[in-house]
């Protein structure tokens, strides 16, 4: 007889998008077994605790030196992530990070060498890994369909930040990991990197189209000092080694824009996936593809990529099938993935975007 393993008991330590995305997943699955909540404001944390019958946490440290948590879900904003995370792993506990994972790379990799060192699963949420139709776009890919990549050209183009009326927060400092390189550039360079392959060089702009909003505290208007426009030229490193150009636009700032559209020409194929939907993963999203010249065709994800429940927010299945992934690896002892590898992958490219911003020049990432 197979000894079924008890769930994992773990906690989330930030509401917004922990509230409304991974408390319902992690409720679903049936690997974990949600116990707790942190949150700074004590208000919200005892709301959201009576909401979902949770366990209330007032202080990160209860959080942390409570031996029976095994592993906690990190869904604050980009600053206090890395003093969370290095703290939580010293005290032995697997994490599942939102991303950016941390505010540069020098941190992605000091919580790396800690987590090496305890041998702790931590996972970083890159939900669109998880989506049926970017699986299935990775299953072509992988199968060669397309042969070698000829050019990539990924455009995002949001516009939630259009608004100038919308009050100054934490979105709008970069030291605060504010801005469009974090919000959609994380993923944006962690998607390249796992359908083509590595960086290999940029050059990039970087621009601020909003330069003052209101603080809604002092209501005077305050300096933006993130991004909301960034627009990249790369070359990918391919599975045989040859450079791929390829160009990534990101826009925060964009009227009625087109969305999310991946465009991959290679020698035997097209694949174009996007979106108009600003506020899905999944909803909204289409998936074509051309064989070695033929019209495009509408392809649907295979039976195995589907998801057995689909939510009216879309945002939660892929998050649950994240959570899910991070906790079979902490069960069975495997690596996870996506996890700190790929994080880091992704934040040294951010940083070096900004680098090459301020330096005006093409710069390699070794």
């Amino acid at each position: 007889m197979i000894k079924k393993n008890p769930p994992l008991r773990i906690a989330i330590a930030g509401l917004g998008f922990g509230e409304n995305v991974h408390i319902p997943a992690a409720l679903s699955n049936k690997n974990i077994e949600l116990v707790g909540l942190w949150h700074p404001r004590i208000d919200r944390l005892k709301e959201a605790c009576n909401k979902n019958n949770l366990c209330a946490y007032e202080t990160w440290k209860d959080l942390v030196n409570d031996s029976e948590i095994q592993g906690i879900i990190i869904a604050t904003p980009p600053a206090p992530r890395y003093e969370l995370a290095l703290e939580a792993i010293k005290a032995g506990k697997h994490l599942l990070l939102e991303k950016p994972t941390c505010l540069n790379s020098d941190e992605v990799m000091e919580l790396q060498r800690n987590a090496l060192k305890r041998n702790l699963k931590i996972a970083v949420d890159y939900e669109y890994r998880a989506v049926p139709l970017f699986m299935q776009a990775k299953r072509i890919i992988t199968e060669k369909k397309l042969d070698e990549p000829y050019f990539v050209k990924l455009d995002w183009l949001m516009s939630s930040r259009a608004n100038p009326d919308r009050p100054w927060n934490w979105y709008s400092d970069e030291d605060s990991g504010g801005g469009v390189l974090g919000a959609l550039g994380t993923h944006a360079f962690d998607m390249i990197h796992w359908l083509i392959g590595p960086t290999h060089s940029l050059s990039a702009i970087n621009s601020t189209s909003i330069k003052e909003r209101v603080c809604p505290i002092s209501k005077n208007n305050k300096k933006v000092t993130s991004e909301d426009v960034s627009i990249s030229q790369m070359q990918l490193k391919s599975i045989n080694n040859n450079l791929i150009p390829a160009q990534v636009n990101l826009s925060a700032v964009t009227k009625q824009s087109r969305g999310f559209s991946l465009e991959i020409y290679g020698s035997n194929g097209t694949l174009i996936l996007s979106s108009e939907n600003q506020n899905d993963y999944v909803h909204g999203f289409g998936l074509w593809y051309s064989d070695n010249g033929d019209v495009l065709k509408n392809i649907q994800p295979d039976s195995d990529l589907t998801f057995s429940k689909i939510w009216t927010d879309g945002r939660i299945a892929p998050v649950a099938r994240i959570q899910n992934w991070w906790a079979q690896s902490i069960i069975d002892r495997t690596p996870v993935i996506p996890g700190l590898v790929e994080g880091l992958a992704s934040q040294i490219v951010c940083d070096k975007v900004k680098e090459s911003n301020s330096i005006g020049m093409k710069v390699e990432i070794n």
